[in-house]
């Protein structure tokens, strides 16, 4: 099992910028893969950003050159730094850690953390 903590969400003005960071615990060993979703009442959940243990990434055509997903294997986690926002990446955002272990597929996810972005 793997264990998912979301942190840096808030309030931010157009523009402005936010540090999103996630903590995994538990069996880390078999995550081959970290990434956040975002969802919002009117989407379904969608990919954001990911990044692979050998530290491939890609990203949301929306996001593209704004947002930068990262990983720091020693302290566990992944972050995701998001400038120029924008009133459309309000959202609740969540960490995804993805099993290659036992549990091959198996996708964790944490409790989300708010994003908002006045118009």
């Amino acid at each position: 099992q793997v264990k998912l903590v979301e942190s840096g969400g808030g309030l931010v003005q157009p523009g402005g910028s936010l540090r999103l960071s996630c903590a995994a615990s538990g069996s880390i060993f078999s995550i081959i893969a970290m990434a956040w979703y975002r969802q919002t009442p009117e989407k379904q959940r969608e990919l954001v950003a990911k990044i692979t243990n050998g530290g491939d990434t890609n990203y949301a055509e929306s996001v593209k050159g704004r947002f930068a997903i990262s990983r720091d294997n020693a302290k566990n986690a992944v972050y995701l730094q998001m400038n120029s926002l924008k009133s459309e990446d309000t959202a609740v955002y969540y960490c995804n850690a993805e099993d290659g272990g036992a549990n091959w597929g198996y996708e964790y996810w944490g409790q989300g953390t708010q994003v908002t972005v006045p118009s």
